[in-house]
């Protein structure tokens, strides 16, 4: 069975990543949850690796780790990413522990304990999510040549349970679970990429539309099957979606509907959407990612006012 490792090695200026997300069966909440090894977004990882290259030397990404904890609901949502040095940091095969929050591999599904400090205003994220594989998947996929960065979907389609002391909120809905591996900068292999994943009752559809730094634009479709396997299928027609207040760009296959914008970034979307799947209607979750914004010097002089560094290993 394969499931998320996180004692896995990283390379110096490297990154790994894991996320999950869920929408309530309502529609009304929704949550993303991410743990950074090498935070792909952080501008102190980026400084540390101009410094480092400086002095011919790499950047430790475990030096820069994160929990990523969002919660979206009908009174707004709240935000929290503080970046930890690696004394904050914890990981084995089966467990990943950032200062006080904390992912585990257990009984066959994930457990994350959130405790976290939101920013811009420092209000507590308390609470933990549980998050059951309808079933797991052991294929991997190449994003760029040669195996640099690579991405797997652990489970397209699960089943989140989510229990909130702070703020007090309790739901049930569905739930994805991937991980992000790569041995170089993101920004340094790619210019922008737009991801989806619709679920709808009978089956989940994930696409990814890559922009690489060199070469053609590619994208990949893959749909799961009644017995949870994961197949390529034929991808369908691009259309642009509006863009956000930033002016970051949105691409989505044909028929996807925006239903809300839940992050407009300088550099980055994050979005509620909707769409046919066969004969059923499905709901998800959209991303859009601008690398040459995120290199900007403007927009690397804006991050630490919503990712602050506490390099303590209780910070």
């Amino acid at each position: 069975m394969e499931r998320p490792d996180f004692a896995i090695p990283i390379a110096d200026n490297g990154y790994a990543w894991w996320y999950v997300d869920a929408v309530s069966d309502d529609g009304c909440h929704a949550l993303t949850v991410i743990a950074f090894v090498g935070s792909v977004f952080s501008p102190y990882y980026a400084r540390a690796r101009r410094r480092a290259a400086a002095s011919g030397s790499r950047a430790n990404p475990e030096d820069h780790v994160a929990i990523n904890a969002v919660l979206y609901g009908p009174r707004g949502k709240r935000w929290a990413m503080t970046e930890r040095g690696a004394a904050a940091l914890q990981r084995s095969r089966d467990q990943f522990r950032a200062s006080a929050s904390e992912w585990r591999w257990e009984n066959d599904g994930l457990t994350i304990d959130v405790n976290e400090i939101g920013v811009p205003w420092p209000r507590r994220l308390r609470g933990q999510l549980r998050l059951v594989p309808q079933a797991l998947n052991e294929q991997r996929f190449e994003l760029a040549a040669a195996g640099q960065h690579t991405w797997q979907p652990f489970a397209p389609r699960a089943r989140v349970e989510v229990r909130f002391s702070q703020p007090e909120l309790s739901w049930s809905g569905a739930g994805y679970l991937d991980g992000n591996r790569g041995d170089t900068p993101l920004s340094d292999a790619f210019r922008r990429w737009h991801w989806s994943r619709l679920t709808s009752p009978e089956r989940t559809e994930i696409v990814y539309d890559l922009q690489p730094r060199e070469g053609s634009a590619w994208s990949m479709a893959l749909q799961t099957t009644a017995d949870g396997r994961l197949v390529r299928v034929c991808d369908r027609h691009k259309v642009a979606l509006s863009t956000t207040g930033w002016r970051v760009q949105r691409q989505a296959p044909a028929g996807t509907r925006l239903t809300r914008t839940l992050e407009d970034t300088p550099f980055y979307a994050r979005s509620a959407i909707s769409g046919r799947l066969a004969e059923d209607r499905g709901h998800g979750v959209h991303e859009s990612l601008d690398l040459d914004r995120l290199r900007s010097r403007w927009v690397n002089l804006l991050l630490p006012f919503r990712m602050p560094r506490r390099a303590g290993a209780s910070g």
